[in-house]
């Protein structure tokens, strides 16, 4: 049985005939180059037939003329140009080899790759702002033109672009289409399966695409589930009865944070039945605590044996479930696909007799459950792209398993991620589908009644240290700000940075510090030191941005001693006299500029960048503030870790704040990078770029660091 969610006189939605259209289009050629791959199949085989080859070893001049027709019309350029696929395996290597080095490609992948980018066109059809946005359009050239490396750095800057959140929803409608590109273009045709698979509409295989993290084996990482007690207000939510609505909203009080819930329901009929609500994935970057997370979603979707699936597992285990207990499994998002894993486990459907999954805005392809009478019901609207993870799109039709029932339906208001929140599901099975949720809640009729028991778990992999662990396994304590609590150190998991050292004049740098006579620039011979510090923060707890700073280094605020910061680098970090006052301060997040205003005493305004630190090239460029700082770094040599102490001002005090640093710091000459600076560059910081003349001239040396780990404390105050 299949529910449709048109309501009745609503509109069509602009873009899906450009939609359908397209998806069209995309089969059409899809079964063009299946036609392709199939000729090309049959010219290998004809190739290295036993009787060709016995043939060239009897009449040599026309037995090897008429294989070297063959090896052309299959490697050709202007013929199928593609490697051997029923030739021995390491005579595909070798043909594959020597296509790349040639630049040969396949003529049936290229085929397919057009059909992927219809398939793109189609998704982009529906959510135009994707196209628009230049970290998907970065990320789409580089996949479909074959560029690993700039693939590479396309998908960090999305993960880094305002939060992770963002960077699913760019990432989740076009996941199975790059990833079967990126395989089809592998030179290697014994990794094209999954590719084709996922091409011709298939689903993946059991396997993950070549180049994407590979599921954990049963032995690599175990799951933990620890009994945890609901909170005094999250206990006056969770339903007391039984109900669809009630199981659902039982999942939005458990947030995403590693939670699941089992409750005992007395049915109708008086029999005692379980039900298990799990939630979907944690925004963020991968935690390594839970396997709620992006790279678990990931992997549940090739198998059934997961750290989530395992997890489960053992909660029931401890809540006493008894052998042969009526399950309902109920999840959202990554929580459904889980749920539905253990549906597929046959050792879990022989303890457990599993009933009823309900599984809402999952990707649940059409795997069949380990039990044939389990009922099965997923919902999903069109317009939420998650689903589309497994390789089928919202809204495609298909037949569903008579133990099916599909909700497909259109939403009103199509905007993602708030699509995919479990409370839009929520509210339109309420106003939108009402007869959706009356079948659904038919359906459960064994699990309609009062809930008898209720015992959260939280799930967690044991075989993983804390990240960060052990530089960032510290004591922290809660500041209050303007917005909101902020805990200290904070702490930075995955940064880049970019130090560029200027020699400037010491009547410039003194002119640019407070009118306080204990400020003064540090002396390195007759000039002073200014450094224009650039950072790629990607994950910290005051979340992801981008910094630019300007700071000079000053001497000790009570003894100055000549040369003193030269000593300074033989003390121990906490120890040092000297520092480097910050001048002016740019981050592109809210957060951060509070954070460095009020903890740090730093003067920070907020601005938009683009930045990529990662290699040899680094750039960074910022159209508000009309600054741009680009090149290519020089050789460089590894230089010892580098912890500093940075100076700031809070009214009549000096505020000095500690950061310690912990990666690969590399030290490089300053010549092959430039600062520029637009006409109309912004105040304040473009105008003590130009005073310190740094406009002009060139770094005298670079400091970098690709990846690295650091923490900064809360600022201490100091009577001068």
């Amino acid at each position: 049985m299949r529910a449709d969610g048109h309501a009745p006189g609503r509109p069509v939605p602009d873009g899906q005939e450009a939609r359908d259209v397209l998806r069209g289009c995309a089969r059409d050629v899809v079964d063009i180059a299946e036609g392709i791959r199939a000729v090309s199949a049959r010219t290998s085989t004809a190739l290295f037939a036993p009787a060709l080859i016995a043939s060239v070893r009897h009449r040599p001049r026309t037995g090897l003329a008429a294989q070297w027709a063959l090896l052309r019309a299959l490697t050709n350029k202007q013929g199928l140009g593609g490697s051997a696929r029923t030739a021995p395996k390491g005579v595909r290597r070798v043909l594959g080899a020597a296509g790349e080095v040639l630049g040969r490609e396949s003529l049936a992948a290229l085929v397919a790759v057009t059909s992927l980018r219809l398939r793109i066109a189609a998704v982009l059809a529906d959510h135009p702002e994707f196209g628009r946005d230049p970290g998907m359009r970065r990320l789409l050239e580089a996949v479909t033109a074959d560029r690993d490396p700039q693939a590479v750095r396309a998908l960090r800057a999305l993960f880094r672009d305002r939060s992770a959140q963002r960077a699913l929803s760019g990432l989740a409608p076009l996941m199975s289409e790059l990833l079967a590109i990126r395989t089809l273009l592998d030179e290697d045709p014994d990794k094209g399966g999954t590719g084709w698979a996922l091409t011709a509409g298939r689903g993946p295989s059991a396997d993950p695409p070549h180049g994407t993290v590979r599921p954990a084996g049963p032995g690599k990482g175990e799951g933990v589930a620890e009994a945890v007690d609901l909170c005094g207000q999250e206990r006056q939510i969770i339903a007391t009865e039984g109900s669809l609505l009630g199981y659902l909203r039982n999942i939005e009080v458990l947030s995403t944070d590693g939670r699941i819930l089992v409750q005992n329901v007395r049915g109708p009929d008086g029999v005692v039945r379980y039900v298990v609500q799990a939630p979907g994935m944690a925004p963020g970057r991968p935690r390594s605590d839970s396997p709620q997370d992006f790279v678990g979603a990931w992997r549940n979707l090739f198998t059934t044996d997961s750290l989530y699936t395992r997890s489960i597992k053992l909660a029931l285990q401890d809540y006493g479930i008894p052998r042969g207990a009526h399950l309902a499994l109920i999840g959202h998002g990554e929580g459904g696909i889980a749920l539905l894993n253990l549906a597929q486990d046959q050792e879990f459907c022989r303890t457990y007799k599993v009933t009823h999954v309900v599984a809402v805005g999952s990707p649940t392809g059409s795997q069949k459950t380990a039990d044939p009478r389990t009922w099965v019901a997923t919902i999903t609207n069109r317009h939420d792209i998650v689903p589309v993870l497994d390789g089928r799109a919202a809204g495609s039709a298909s037949t569903p398993h008579p133990n099916r029932y599909e909700v497909d339906y259109v939403e009103p208001t199509p905007e993602f991620p708030l699509c995919h929140m479990l409370r839009a599901y929520i509210e339109h099975l309420r106003t939108v589908i009402p007869e959706a949720r009356e079948g659904l809640d038919e359906a459960l009729r064994p699990y309609r009644g009062p809930i008898v028991r209720t015992r959260a778990y939280r799930l967690k992999d044991r075989a993983h240290p804390p990240e960060g662990y052990p530089f960032l396994a510290l004591p922290t304590t809660t500041i209050p700000t303007t917005a909101g609590p902020v805990d200290v150190p904070v702490r930075y998991y995955d940064s880049s940075a970019a130090h560029l050292c200027y020699p400037v004049s010491v009547d410039a740098a003194r002119a640019l510090l407070p009118d306080a006579t204990w400020l003064t620039p540090s002396r390195l011979g007759r000039r002073a030191l200014a450094v224009l510090s650039l950072y790629e923060h990607r994950c910290t707890t005051i979340g992801p941005y981008t910094e630019i700073g300007l700071s000079v280094l000053v001497d000790d605020l009570w003894r100055p001693r000549p040369y003193d910061v030269v000593a300074d680098l033989l003390r121990r970090v906490d120890l040092r006299r000297t520092g480097r006052y910050v001048l002016c301060l740019a981050v592109t997040s809210e957060e951060a500029r509070v954070v460095a205003r009020e903890i740090w005493g730093q003067p920070v305004m907020r601005m938009s960048a683009e930045a990529d630190l990662m290699g040899r090239e680094i750039g960074v460029r910022s159209r508000n503030l009309g600054i741009t700082v680009e090149g290519r770094l020089g050789p460089g040599g590894r230089c010892p870790e580098a912890d500093w102490i940075l100076y700031g001002r809070r009214g009549e005090s000096t505020v000095r704040t500690l950061v310690r640093a912990h990666g690969r710091l590399r030290l490089h000459p300053g010549t092959g990078v430039r600062l520029r600076l637009d006409t109309a560059a912004a105040e304040p910081l473009a105008g003590q770029l130009r005073r310190l003349g740094l406009d002009a001239t060139r770094p005298l040396f670079a400091l970098t660091c690709p990846q690295f780990m650091l923490h900064r404390s809360a600022g201490a105050v100091l009577p001068r």
